[in-house]
């Protein structure tokens, strides 16, 4: 039985359901009547690593703050008439999932703002760097941190927070686009890299006239059996969905997914279509939250955005053969180093890892362990130099790790 191929606002339509799944399961965990002071919370708060929304606003709220960011991003890319590929499904789940531990529905303007500007300034189309800055939301930290100088009157400080912001925006792309040849593609969140470099300097120059920020904590537990139920619920129904519409296809489809390395700039719903990829998604996403209970981990906001992360890339160079070895890398590490890895660092360095799949993927399992062994370091000790402002600090981590290991290999 063949299906006809799906419409343009089909696709659309069909993506957007992730992020209305979430949306009404908040409003099920929390009155309706808690979520707009929630909202109101989460603009106030400070949101640098690690916050996790679910504790400061709560679970419905941070649902509800993610779903609706994630609906304007994938509107956004609609409206500009863009056709969906797989970054449009990958740079979707990113705004989902860090949305539930650092960006909300006030802070990530100011840097789109600038890559606006940027795209104006040289007389392009805006498409080109879109999903460059929906990737570089990641230092909207920085916007909330520079509305509690405290130095200031607040409407300076909403001021400089603009300009910033604005200021990212701008010299995010071409960053972005030189970075790549660092690593050479081996580290999928290339805009990641690029937000450590940008928040390192700013950080620094914050520091010299000493706003400084204290690291934080706040990470919720106790919740693993309410989210293994909503996280499972929702990748095995992905996967039951794709395997009804796309019959026997899938996979022989998903088969070729599983012998590519993964390197950046892989499209799977370009090559293999929306069946198989969404497979490999669902798939994935069961993996890693499993892989996560299995470790004794928490399910929370900051962890879901990994699961998420993962399950975004898988559309764009992540499958279940080069994200093992990495993660099996991590955990071996906690095992042989001074932390475990069930701790909340570790844990998101466990997810987040998984940006070196391309080396699993080019090199092999015992490359690839050993990637995600050296990456659990690196991870863990770069974030001191930018304070948590980078919320991709494993696409830091990863940059470095790969731009590395490759040039030695």
């Amino acid at each position: 039985m063949t299906h006809s191929p799906l419409t343009r606002l089909q696709k659309f339509r069909l993506l957007s359901l992730i992020p209305l799944y979430f949306m009404i399961v908040g409003l099920f965990l929390q009155p309706i009547k808690e979520i707009l002071p929630g909202l109101w919370t989460l603009i106030r708060e400070p949101d640098f690593l690690i916050t996790d929304y679910f504790l400061v606003g709560g679970i419905g709220t941070s649902f509800i703050n993610a779903g609706l960011l994630t609906l304007l991003c994938i509107w956004t890319i609609y409206f500009l008439d863009m056709d969906m590929d797989g970054h449009t499904i990958t740079s979707s789940c990113l705004m989902f999932g860090f949305s539930l531990f650092g960006k909300n529905i006030v802070n990530i303007w100011a840097i789109m703002a600038g890559v606006v500007l940027y795209a104006k300034y040289h007389g392009t189309a805006l498409n080109r760097y879109l999903y460059v800055g929906l990737y570089g939301t990641s230092l909207s930290p920085i916007m909330t941190q520079m509305m509690h100088i405290g130095k200031f009157p607040l409407p300076v400080c909403f001021m400089l927070s603009l300009l910033l912001g604005l200021a990212i925006g701008f010299v995010l792309p071409p960053l972005a686009t030189h970075v790549h040849y660092a690593h050479k593609g081996y580290s999928l969140y290339n805009v990641g890299f690029a937000s450590g470099i940008i928040a390192t300097v700013v950080v620094s120059v914050m520091k010299s006239f000493g706003v400084t920020t204290e690291a934080r904590l706040i990470w919720s537990t106790g919740n693993n059996r309410l989210f293994l139920f909503v996280l499972c619920g929702l990748f095995l129904s992905m996967m039951g969905g794709t395997l009804v519409l796309g019959g026997k296809e899938v996979f022989a489809a998903y088969g070729r997914i599983l012998k590519t390395t993964g390197i950046s700039g892989t499209d799977y719903l370009k090559s293999e279509g929306g069946p198989a990829t969404t497979f490999n998604m669902g798939l994935c996403g069961l993996f890693a939250t499993l892989f996560v209970a299995a470790v004794g981990g928490d399910l929370n906001g900051p962890t879901i955005g990994g699961i998420f992360t993962i399950v975004g890339f898988c559309s764009t160079g992540k499958h279940l053969r080069n994200i093992a070895p990495i993660m099996f890398g991590v955990v071996l590490g906690g095992f042989t180093k001074h932390w475990h890895v069930n701790q909340p660092s570790p844990m998101l360095a466990l997810l987040f890892s998984t940006t070196l799949a391309p080396v699993a993927g080019e090199f092999g399992w015992i490359v690839g362990i050993l990637a995600g062994f050296l990456h659990s370091s690196v991870a863990l000790n770069v974030g001191i130099v930018y304070g948590g402002m980078n919320l991709y600090n494993n696409g830091f981590a990863g940059g470095i790790v790969a731009s590395f290991m490759v040039q030695v290999i």
